[in-house]
C-alpha cells in the first residue's frame, strides 16, 4: 500500500537521510523558507544566490505556476485526481490543499524518495474527509512501480494530472523522455501532465553560473531549450494549452502570487541573503530573472 512507506521505523528513515550532500528537494525548500533542510543544503543554495542574485525568483515563481496550473485544472477541466512526482517537503499551497479547495472529493498521489520528505509526509496526508492524499516513497526512475502504487489511490480509467513541476531537469535525455513516455502511456484521454523545466533559452548566463554550483555538489542538471522541453509534449501527442509553453511567469498569471509578510525592519537587517528570500515579494519579477519554461499539456 502506497501508506506503508509512513509505517517506516523513524530510525531508519533518519539513517537514510544524507546530511553531507546537498538534497535538490531540501534546496528547493531553503528557496521557499521552510525549515526542513541542513546546512549543506543552505551553501547550495547559498552559492546559487551568489551565482545569480535573484533566482529565487525562479523557484518561488515555479512553485506558483503550480498553483495557478492545478487551480485551472480543477476549476474549469474538473481534473480531480492528481499524480505529483517529485513533490519536495510539504510547504503551503501543496497540491491537495489546491485542488481539495474546488473539489472536495478530488485524489492526490505524491511521489518522493527524499526520506526527510517522507518523514514530513504525515503533513500532506490532511485530506479533506471526502477526498483520499496519499504518498509513495519512490523514485521517479521507476514509472512501473508509482504507477501500480499509484493505482490503489487513482482510477486511472479516469483523468489524471501527472505534475512533473521542475523535476526533469535532475534527469538525463536517456532517462527522461522514456519516464515521461512510460507514464503518460498510463494515462487515459482527458488526462493532463503539468510541467515546468530549467533552460538556458532565457538568461543563459545567470543560469549557467547557477548550473556550476550545483553540478560541483553532484547534481545532475540538465539545461534544455524550448524545443526540447516541447519534446516531452509532443513525442507523447499532448496537445498544449494556451499559451503553449512560455516562461514560467507568464503562464495565464492571475496576479495572486502570495505576498510574505514582513518582519520588523530592524529584524530583517540581521538576516543573511537566504534568510531574506523567504520574505521577498516575487511580483517585481522581468524577463530577465526568469530561466524556467512552463507548461500544461493534454492527452487527447
Amino acid at each position: 500500500m502506497p501508506g506503508d512507506a509512513l509505517s517506516q521505523d523513524p530510525a531508519e528513515l533518519r539513517r537514510r537521510i544524507d546530511t553531507t550532500k546537498a538534497h535538490p528537494a531540501r534546496v528547493y525548500d531553503v528557496f521557499l523558507g521552510g525549515k526542513d533542510n541542513y546546512p549543506v543544503d543552505r551553501a547550495a543554495a547559498a552559492a546559487a544566490l551568489a551565482a545569480n542574485p535573484r533566482g529565487y525568483l525562479d523557484v518561488r515563481h515555479n512553485r506558483d505556476f503550480m498553483r495557478r496550473a492545478v487551480t485551472t485544472l480543477a476549476r474549469e477541466d474538473g481534473i480531480r485526481q492528481f499524480l505529483d512526482i517529485g513533490t519536495g517537503l510539504p510547504t503551503a499551497e501543496n497540491v491537495h490543499q489546491i485542488t481539495q479547495r474546488i473539489i472536495p472529493d478530488s485524489r492526490v498521489v505524491y511521489v518522493d524518495n527524499d526520506p526527510v520528505v517522507l518523514a514530513h509526509a504525515r503533513a500532506l496526508l490532511t485530506s479533506r474527509p471526502e477526498g483520499r492524499t496519499d504518498y509513495i516513497d519512490a523514485d521517479f526512475r521507476n514509472p512501473a512501480q508509482i504507477l501500480e502504487q499509484a493505482a490503489e489511490v487513482l482510477d486511472f480509467d479516469e483523468p489524471v494530472a501527472l505534475c512533473l513541476v521542475a523535476i526533469l531537469h535532475f534527469v538525463e535525455d536517456e532517462e527522461a523522455y522514456p519516464i515521461v513516455r512510460d507514464l503518460v502511456d498510463a494515462l487515459p484521454s482527458g488526462s493532463r501532465l503539468v510541467l515546468s523545466h530549467l533552460t538556458e533559452d532565457l538568461n543563459p548566463e545567470n543560469i549557467r553560473a547557477v548550473q556550476r554550483t550545483y553540478t560541483e555538489r553532484g547534481f545532475t542538471f540538465v539545461l534544455r531549450t524550448r524545443a526540447e522541453v516541447e519534446r516531452f509534449l509532443t513525442d507523447n501527442s499532448l496537445v498544449a494549452a494556451d499559451p503553449g509553453v512560455v516562461p514560467v511567469h507568464r503562464w495565464r498569471p492571475d496576479g495572486a502570487a502570495p505576498v510574505p509578510e514582513q518582519p520588523d525592519a530592524a529584524l530583517l537587517e540581521t538576516l543573511d541573503a537566504i534568510e531574506r528570500v523567504r520574505y521577498a515579494d516575487i511580483n517585481d519579477v522581468t524577463d530577465a530573472d526568469i530561466n524556467v519554461y512552463a507548461a500544461v499539456g493534454n492527452k487527447l
